[in-house]
């Protein structure tokens, strides 16, 4: 069994489990794994209003297309084309990312 050891649970005044106290060694390993954050208003208007992940990203940053393009140094156009098609190759997808100052994995929603 791989069960994790010296886990303590901390109960609230109802005796129900409220925490888990781990060792500080072992929550800084999970804590380099962890992977990088997606804010919920990003994943909401990939949801709910259909957007892909880069115009998301783009809208919660609050860029219009003409400043993204002028960091990636292209068109408004050719910025737009890429932003309405899903999937970006890996490579655009690296670009866009830092371009936007994010993780090439938090646009991989």
């Amino acid at each position: 069994m791989n069960a994790p050891i010296n886990i303590q649970i901390l109960k609230d005044a109802k005796g129900k489990p409220a925490f888990a106290v781990i060792p500080y060694a072992e929550y800084l390993s999970l804590s380099r794994q962890r992977a990088p954050a997606i804010p919920n208003a990003v994943v909401g208007k990939v949801i709910n209003k259909d957007m892909t992940p880069i115009r998301a990203w783009r809208e919660y940053l609050g860029l219009t297309q003409s400043e993204v393009a002028r960091r990636l140094d292209i068109s408004q156009s050719a910025y737009a084309q890429q932003e309405a098609k899903e999937p970006v190759r890996k490579s655009t997808r690296e670009k866009i990312a830092k371009a936007l100052g994010i993780t090439p994995e938090q646009l991989a929603i």
